[in-house]
């Protein structure tokens, strides 16, 4: 084969392997019902989800109380097995954007309008969930950290 068709099949692969990010990329199943999008662990760009997703009732969500963009006694533990559902609602004092590292989820909360989380565990490892405003006011964002463990 001569080096013009052999640099034509890369760059057809590249192509190919282009198509593919784009079409399975992390985000794309944002609508996705009581589930997370396919991400990695490295950060994507995000966009705001409603907050207005409740857990079903039959499960209790874990509550993270925040006070001033701090979670109230600290960052809580939250931990499951991969591919149960993760489940916990954040209530504040002030309005506030909560980030999922690596699942790149993100919700408003506010005074009055908590912010509830439900997705499925589809990635195991440590991911910090994050108070914005905490952050951009320099101020510790680390509210709760979420553990996946292997199924």
């Amino acid at each position: 084969m001569s080096k013009a068709g052999r640099l034509g099949l890369v760059a057809l692969a590249l192509v190919v392997a282009v198509a593919a990010f784009l079409v399975l990329r992390p985000g794309d199943d944002e609508d996705k019902v009581d589930g997370a999008p396919a991400a990695e662990t490295a950060e994507q760009p995000t966009a705001t989800a409603p907050s207005a997703k409740q857990p079903p009732a039959d499960v209790p969500a874990q509550t993270i109380v925040l006070t001033g963009h701090a979670a109230d006694g600290g960052a809580a533990d939250i931990e499951v097995t991969k591919g149960e559902t993760v489940r916990f609602e954040v209530k504040s004092d002030a309005p506030d954007e909560i980030h999922v590292h690596g699942y790149d989820i993100e919700h408003e909360v506010g005074p009055g309008e908590p912010a509830r989380f439900s997705f499925k565990a589809d990635i195991e490892g440590i991911f910090e969930i994050e108070s914005h405003e905490a952050e951009h006011a320099g101020k510790d964002a680390l509210i709760a950290k979420l553990v996946v463990e292997p199924s």
